[in-house]
């Protein structure tokens, strides 16, 4: 099987609620041309953001399954106590509908919102037991009921671990919505380009540093983006981590994560000398999932402008001697089937062995 485990979905605009419109959460043109919020918009750059159109270019690109996330607009940053509650809630009621309508082709996350402990507990076990969600989806930044902003690995979300690895979830760190809280311009892209994989390393650097990957032996951490600065960063952090450990008290040291098996990365690097030093800081391609971040145009998309098309980042990386064609086949199934189920592999594939091939 080739098992996307980073993709992204839109439901067509007559299937937004019109409340999300009206409050201006978060909107889609009925020409499907631009997705809006509150003074923001982005154009809608490929048919396949939407299910039927999704479904066809799975199949012209020869992926039999894909991991849909949640909406990163959608993580409920600032809105009001009841309209983030029922934003968060279509999202997961929407992507547990298509998990519903096509199991063999779709896994989908559920997302909460970190701010509002006990309500993510209640929607946590509603998406669960009721909804038949694995994957929970937190953002790697969140805004609290007094308008601060924290990283998602704090004392305060700790319930929330405690549940998930209650749960046994695969849990999916992903950045967004760095401009609200990170003083610049929001010009060239930065915050996408730049910004993103900032967030990312400063939730890892929580993440190992307060050992949760140990405290919470059932879940499955996967860092979106290929976590990128993690591993370019790792030797500042032992640094400061010896040189003040005035600052370190009781804290657990870098390296010692390095390999976990619960700590996961995506392959959405782009550039073969990144996943290099991704798979050596790893000490190999065990934790390594292929994402594409389809259809966004910083995923691997068919674009001949982009010179891209999706896994082409690893067949290059097999043509570089980087990773032989068994890691490569691994990255794109059974690595991905680890992270969502770890020892419950089998019901995953229960659920999509019609679409098994006998050799």
């Amino acid at each position: 099987m080739r098992i996307n485990g980073h993709g992204h979905l839109l439901p067509y605009p007559d299937e937004i609620p019109a409340f999300m419109r009206e409050k201006e959460i978060f909107w889609i043109d009925e020409d499907r041309k631009f997705m809006r919020q509150k003074n923001w918009q982005r154009p809608v750059t490929d048919p396949s953001f939407f299910l039927n159109e999704k479904l066809e270019w799975m199949e012209q690109s020869h992926i039999d399954h894909a991991v849909i996330l949640s909406l990163s607009q959608l993580y409920g940053n600032g809105l009001k106590w009841e309209h983030m509650k029922r934003a968060l809630r279509f999202q997961n009621d929407f992507n547990a509908r298509v998990q519903q309508d096509y199991p063999k082709k779709f896994t989908c996350g559920f997302v909460v919102h970190a701010g509002f402990t006990q309500g993510a507990l209640w929607e946590i076990e509603r998406c669960v037991e009721e909804l038949g969600l694995q994957v929970l989806c937190l953002p790697t930044h969140y805004m609290d009921s007094t308008g601060h902003w924290n990283v998602i690995f704090n004392e305060e979300t700790e319930p929330i671990l405690e549940l998930a690895n209650h749960y046994k979830l695969a849990l999916e760190i992903h950045p967004y919505d760095g401009e609200k809280f990170i003083l610049l311009e929001n010009t060239a892209w930065r915050f996408h380009l730049i910004w993103m994989l900032a967030q990312c390393a400063d939730a890892y650097h929580f993440y190992t540093l307060n050992g949760l990957y140990d405290k919470y032996p059932n879940i499955r951490v996967c860092f979106a983006h290929g976590g990128q600065l993690n591993h370019v960063n790792l030797g500042r952090r032992v640094q400061g981590f010896d040189g003040r450990p005035d600052l370190f008290e009781g804290k657990t040291r870098p390296r010692k994560a390095l390999g976990h098996p619960n700590i996961y990365f995506d392959t959405l690097v782009h550039d073969v000398h990144s996943l290099e030093l991704m798979i050596r800081r790893q000490g190999g391609t065990d934790q390594i999932i292929l994402g594409l971040d389809d259809p966004y145009p910083l995923g691997e998309m068919k674009n001949e402008h982009q010179s891209s098309y999706p896994g082409k980042l690893l067949d290059l990386a097999v043509e570089e001697e980087i990773i032989t064609r068994k890691q490569k086949d691994d990255i794109w199934s059974h690595n991905v089937v680890k992270w969502l189920y770890d020892d419950d592999a089998p019901k995953f594939y229960e659920r999509v062995q019609r679409h098994l091939v006998v050799e």
